[in-house]
């Protein structure tokens, strides 16, 4: 990657802390990291639907009770939520059919003890901020933004009754001296796209200053990191989306978590040069 463009395309109205995105047929669905709604935002006529996750949902909870939903994707017609597990009520993960309107949840805070155990991370140190599902394998994308800083792709087969896991170590550029950490990834093609932010805090719970995000690129088949550019300075983005792609550029989605609990949300355009 050496030439991109970054612009602000859209503000969404009603949603806050945007932590996920998802493009499926002229719809965004989004996540937020401090909500318990599913939001849809049909793009052509700019309208907003909101699809519980819970009973009472709310769009902005305090910080100690959020689900903390970090990562979504799209596999076989469902959209796949997932919490971060950086805390005891951030372990679930809920499953929802865009054809049939229907959800399904269940709390997987057995597989997260898992991760921690084999792979030792403390209770505060696990931190789920992307998810790719593919043949079977779950992908997810550990934030190494706590005191272990052990950033990188943990995966295991879910067919596999008697779960066995893998951590693959992805070391970041610094900004400022800070290491930059996962916030969200896709597959395209046979290469994954990730988002990182360097973050200044030692805490997978607390907030810290801002000190910009990269996009960059690992080789799916080998797991070994290809490239990284840093597009931003100031912003914290954490989801990203495939928008449009042709032969010589590909145009992503991202949307930036303020930690804030203003309702509104920003849509950015990316488009990288191949």
């Amino acid at each position: 990657m050496e030439k991109f463009q970054l612009s602000l395309l859209f503000k969404i109205i009603g949603i806050g802390s945007a932590s996920g995105l998802v493009y499926y047929q002229d719809k965004l669905y989004i996540i937020s990291d401090n909500s318990t709604f599913l939001y849809e935002y049909t793009i052509s006529n700019e309208s907003l639907h909101k699809i519980p996750l819970v009973e009472n949902p709310q769009d902005t909870i305090i910080k100690k009770n959020k689900p903390d939903f970090e990562s979504i994707t799209l596999h076989d017609d469902h959209l796949m939520l997932l919490g971060s597990g950086s805390t005891a009520n951030r372990n679930t993960i809920a499953k929802y059919n865009i054809k049939s309107n229907t959800l399904n949840s269940k709390n997987i805070s057995g597989l997260f003890s898992i991760l921690k155990k084999e792979h030792s991370l403390n209770d505060d140190e696990l931190n789920i901020e992307g998810l790719i599902i593919k043949n079977g394998i779950n992908y997810l994308f550990q934030r190494g933004n706590g005191l272990s800083g052990k950033n990188g792709i943990l995966y295991y087969d879910e067919t596999n009754e008697n779960v066995k896991t893998t951590f693959i170590s992805i070391d970041l550029p610094k900004i400022k001296n800070v290491p930059a950490t996962f916030t969200d990834a896709i597959l395209v093609e046979d290469k994954i796209y990730f988002l990182a932010a360097a973050e200044d805090t030692s805490s997978t719970y607390d907030d810290g200053e801002v000190l910009g995000s990269i996009v960059g690129t690992i080789d799916f088949k080998t797991m070994k990191l290809e490239s990284t550019l840093q597009i931003s300075n100031k912003h914290k983005f954490e989801g990203l989306t495939v928008y449009k792609k042709t032969a010589t550029q590909l145009e992503l989605l991202l949307c930036e978590d303020t930690d804030s609990e203003v309702l509104v949300t920003d849509i950015y355009s990316l488009i990288i040069n191949k």
